[in-house]
């Protein structure tokens, strides 16, 4: 996907450290398909929402390919 957005069901947040630079892995599935294919996300702390934890209905943002931020879906 060069650029768009995605729903997903978080199922892991993972904070990563890499030369002291802390980033977030976050597995997520399809949430029509929870027993589906986990994929995953690293991205920076403050990209993503506070609290983010499994469980969470998220909406991904994509960017070439890559998760480039992470946010919660708005309210209708």
């Amino acid at each position: 996907m060069l650029k768009g957005t995605r729903e997903a069901l978080v199922t892991r947040v993972q904070p990563v450290s890499i030369h002291g630079q802390i980033s977030l892995d976050v597995s997520w599935v399809d949430p029509t398909d929870s027993q589906g294919q986990v994929s995953l996300a690293r991205i920076g702390p403050e990209s993503v929402p506070a609290n983010l934890e499994a469980g969470d209905h998220v909406t991904l943002h994509y960017m070439f390919g890559a998760v480039t931020s992470i946010t919660r879906p708005a309210s209708g």
